[in-house]
């Protein structure tokens, strides 16, 4: 089958195109400033070079025509027709505790998220903006949503609870969610792969670090618990996100400050804090790196901060879980930031946790393991799109 994977921006589209029997990406792109002046396409074909240009797009469906034309037509062709595109999967961020698996878009799908949009206010909307721009541009083609949120409904109710009053849990459905879902449910499963085991037959924390991070235990295939929380704000600190902290700092700060408005608090938590704050230089850990490296104080104070976490969430839940077979690290900072992974196990060696630092400055999926680790640490990229492309395929075959 040919799926079309869509990533929808408020002003953005990120597409690729699977074949699902090949295994081949035949093409991919981003659609940029849409709905706003300066409208930019680029698009990379299997094999080719990477084709750009200055396009006006007033709408989301305006660049989906414009990529199916793209895909289809000149030097940029890949298919002969739109004809031949089987399905289109979506991320959708948030599903709430609605969806524990992806689905078939329906009108109540659709629905469904935008009952979500006061959870993922930011996302959402974009999302389903997605879903009709497909509709509109591709008619009755089946779609698929694959919710970023759905792999953390296993966890059970004393791991998503906030201990605050119940009603609000019951009046707006205020609970830890979970973001990453398809990078966690990918990365785990491609652990027991690796090592030729069933996921039943292991407890994984799997380590999504990137400019947003998050945590996840995985006992048995299946999520029990996670480090980002309603909003993708919780957890670790990341690259412009402030991460866990005191609730009171927000009262104290935004006294102090002048700051009348929490929307201003939450832009300061969400777009102005993390190793951003920490270091005051850069929310690129490539610039933190090479910061600290030159004596950079306050660098190396952000970079501590982010491994200090990452250790105390491995530990915690290998807590949890009852133990741990193997950590996995993974996405952009995960997968090639050696020193990163160094740190965040360095201290760990009372739970079986070492690695090898030669084999660990390699790429890929790889086993980074010392020769006396007693628990395995991999480092396995992740494939957010190819999960969204299966899950899709698998929805479709079965209509």
């Amino acid at each position: 089958m040919k799926i079309l994977v869509i990533n929808a921006g408020s002003s953005s589209l990120k597409y690729q195109l699977f074949n699902t029997e090949s295994g081949a990406i035949l093409a991919k792109g981003l659609c940029e400033r849409i709905g706003i002046p300066g409208g930019h396409v680029k698009h990379t074909p299997a094999g080719k070079d990477t084709y750009e240009e200055d396009f006006a797009m007033e709408s989301h469906a305006d660049g989906i025509r414009r990529v199916i034309e793209l895909m289809t037509t000149g030097s940029t062709a890949v298919i002969s027709s739109m004809s031949e595109i089987d399905a289109v999967g979506h991320r959708v961020l948030h599903g709430g505790a609605e969806f524990s698996g992806s689905v078939l878009v329906t009108p109540e799908v659709k629905d469904a998220i935008k009952r979500c949009i006061p959870l993922g206010p930011l996302h959402n909307p974009a999302n389903l903006t997605g879903i009709l721009a497909c509709e509109e541009a591709m008619g009755d083609i089946p779609q698929v949503a694959v919710f970023d949120t759905a792999f953390h409904q296993t966890m059970p109710d004393y791991a998503f609870m906030y201990a605050i009053p119940y009603e609000y849990y019951e009046k707006y459905a205020i609970r830890k969610y979970g973001f990453h879902g398809t990078s966690h449910r990918y990365v785990s499963a491609k652990a027991a792969e690796f090592l030729g085991k069933k996921p039943e037959e292991l407890k994984v924390v799997t380590c999504h670090l990137g400019n947003g991070s998050s945590i996840c235990a995985v006992d048995g295939g299946k999520c029990v618990d996670t480090s980002m929380g309603l909003t993708p704000l919780e957890g670790l600190p990341m690259g412009t996100r402030s991460g866990n902290l005191d609730p009171a700092v927000l009262e104290f700060v935004m006294k102090n400050e002048g700051i009348t408005d929490i929307s201003e608090m939450l832009t300061i938590l969400n777009k102005k804090s993390g190793v951003l704050a920490l270091s005051g230089i850069s929310s690129d850990f490539r610039d933190l790196f090479a910061a600290r490296d030159q004596g950079s104080e306050r660098a190396k104070l952000a970079l501590d901060c982010f491994t200090y976490s990452i250790k105390k969430y491995i530990g915690s839940y290998a807590a949890a879980m009852g133990g741990v077979d193997c950590v996995v690290f993974t996405a952009g900072v995960g997968e090639n930031n050696a020193s990163i992974r160094s740190d965040a196990v360095k201290g760990l060696e009372f739970m079986g946790i070492k690695i090898d630092e030669a084999k660990n400055n390699t790429r890929g999926t790889v086993d980074i393991t010392a020769a006396d680790g007693k628990v395995k640490v991999l480092v396995i990229p992740t494939d957010e799109e190819f999960v969204i492309a299966s899950d899709t395929e698998e929805i479709v075959k079965a209509l």
